[in-house]
C-alpha cells in the first residue's frame, strides 16, 4: 500500500445517508478477482442510466467536483461484507471517506485496503458538507498523524479515532504481512529468548 501522512485534496460531496456496498459495487460485478477496473463501475447504477449513458445529475459526473476524499452521509457502506467496495473506491482515486458513520466491516476492508474513513460528528458532517458543496474549490487537510481533519483557512476542524495498528500500518504503507516482515528482527529476538528459556528449564 501507498504511505498516508497527510493528503491536501478538495473533496467530493455525497450527503446521502445509508449508502450500502451493494450502491457502492453492484453485486453483478464482484465476479472477478482481481482489483483492477473496480473503479468504473463505482456507484455504477447511480452513474449512469439504463442505457448506459453518464446521469448529469450524479455528482461523480459534474465536473465541478473531484479529489481523493468522498464527503458522505451517515452511515457509509451498510450491507453486505464485500470488500470489493473497498477496491472500487480506492480503485476510482478516493483515498480517505467522511462520514458520521461507518459500518464496521467496511471501516475494516477499508483499512485493510489503504483507505481511510475518517469518523466526523453529525454537525462538523453537515458543516464540511455545505462549504464543499458551495464552494467545490475547498480544499480540505488530513493529518494521519495529529488523527485531524479540517478545512483550509477556516474554523472547521476535528479529530477522528483510528485503531493505533491500523495507523502504524498506513503511514508506514504496510499491509498486515509487511508489518509482520517489519519486525522480523524482534520476532526472532522474542523466539530466541523464548526457547532458550524453555532450554534451561528443562
Amino acid at each position: 500500500m501507498e504511505k498516508f501522512t497527510k493528503l491536501y485534496s478538495t473533496a467530493v460531496p455525497l450527503p446521502v445517508e445509508n449508502i450500502d456496498t451493494d450502491q457502492i459495487i453492484p453485486a453483478r460485478f464482484l465476479k472477478v478477482i482481481d482489483k483492477a477496473g473496480f473503479g468504473n463501475n463505482l456507484f455504477r447504477d447511480w452513474r449512469f442510466d439504463e442505457e448506459n449513458k453518464p446521469n448529469p445529475t450524479f455528482v461523480l459526473n459534474n465536473p465541478k467536483y473531484k479529489g481523493n476524499i468522498l464527503v458522505a452521509g451517515d452511515n457509509f457502506g451498510c450491507g453486505s461484507s464485500r470488500e470489493h467496495a473497498a477496491w472500487a473506491l480506492t480503485d476510482y482515486g478516493f483515498k480517505v471517506i467522511v462520514s458520521s458513520y461507518f459500518a464496521d466491516i467496511f471501516k475494516g476492508n477499508a483499512l485493510n485496503n489503504g483507505l481511510l474513513p475518517i469518523q466526523v460528528s453529525s454537525n462538523f458532517l453537515k458543516e464540511i458538507l455545505a462549504i464543499v458543496e458551495k464552494k467545490s474549490e475547498s480544499l480540505l487537510i488530513v493529518d494521519l498523524e495529529a488523527q485531524t481533519i479540517e478545512v483550509e483557512n477556516s474554523h472547521l476542524k476535528e479529530a477522528f479515532e483510528i485503531d493505533t495498528y491500523k495507523k502504524i500500518c498506513m503511514i508506514n504503507g504496510y499491509d498486515d504481512i509487511d508489518f509482520l516482515v517489519s519486525n522480523k528482527d524482534k520476532i526472532e529476538a522474542f523466539e530466541a529468548n523464548r526457547t532458550s528459556k524453555e532450554t534451561m528449564v528443562i
